[in-house]
């Protein structure tokens, strides 16, 4: 299943439902420190590559949860999930480095958004992830609160921003 975003700058922008050999690219998007940092709640052990291979393998058969690839350029850019806890749908997002600041953050939410219909639906993120925050907000989500908890990638407790489209 594919679904074109749109176009920037000449780029065209994918989404598409993540394969398992997807994952390792995730995998070492992860490992990057500064995305890590901002990202903040990473798992334990971010360089325990069975562990998160048998997370996100998983987690891509659930029914509730909506995984999906973004390709740039033919190249894995990305990923974008639709999740739920305890009844609540949430999103999350991870984009490799090379791609920030070029929007495709944003245009691949807004097309997960038109997707995945269920409102309302929460966003979280580090108080400092400015760049997340921003994406959040062009996406039309409202900051509605704060949590805290311990950011593994930062082994400290912070306080996380609440956003939700209704």
């Amino acid at each position: 299943m594919y679904f074109t975003v749109e176009m920037i700058n000449d780029t065209e922008i994918i989404l598409r439902k993540t394969e398992i050999a997807d994952l390792e690219y995730f995998f070492i998007f992860q490992l990057d420190r500064e995305a890590s940092y901002l990202a903040a709640f990473t798992q334990k052990d971010p360089t325990d590559k069975t562990a998160y291979l048998e997370k996100y393998s998983k987690l891509l058969n659930d029914p509730t949860i909506s995984m999906l690839t973004i390709i740039v350029d033919n190249n894995i850019a990305g990923s974008i999930s639709k999740f739920e806890i305890e009844g609540e749908a949430e999103i999350t997002y991870w984009i490799d480095r090379k791609y920030w600041g070029k929007g495709i953050a944003t245009k691949a939410l807004k097309e997960l958004l038109k997707i995945e219909s269920k409102r309302p639906v929460l966003g979280r993120v580090a108080f400092d992830n400015i760049g997340s925050q921003r994406v959040l907000e062009k996406c039309n989500f409202v900051k509605v609160g704060t949590d805290k908890g311990f950011a593994n990638a930062r082994q400290t407790e912070i306080e996380e921003f609440i956003y939700k489209l209704t």
